[in-house]
């Protein structure tokens, strides 16, 4: 089964997750099929915090693709944010 999930990246105490489209069996970091965003948990001032393509998400969701709690919680942030603005 495919899943939307967070691949951690990052440095040490400077944590980084790209959103990416894996089979659920891979390991978290593992190999994936496409990177469809990335999320900041750290970001500061001007600095992006989410950042998602759509159009590739909601490709991946049409096809069987499931997301991970976080990351619909995220999907869920991009479009408020989005509507607000």
């Amino acid at each position: 089964m495919l899943t939307i999930r967070l691949a951690l990246g990052g440095s040490k105490k400077r944590p980084f997750y790209h959103l990416t489209v894996t089979d659920s069996r891979n390991a978290r970091d593992g190999s994936h099929k496409e990177q469809v965003g990335f999320f900041n948990p750290v970001a500061r001032g001007q600095e992006i915090r989410l950042s998602v393509n759509e159009e590739r998400v909601n490709y991946w969701l049409s096809v069987g693709a499931q997301t991970s709690e976080r990351v619909a919680q995220l999907l869920k942030e991009h479009n408020k944010t989005k509507a607000a603005a």
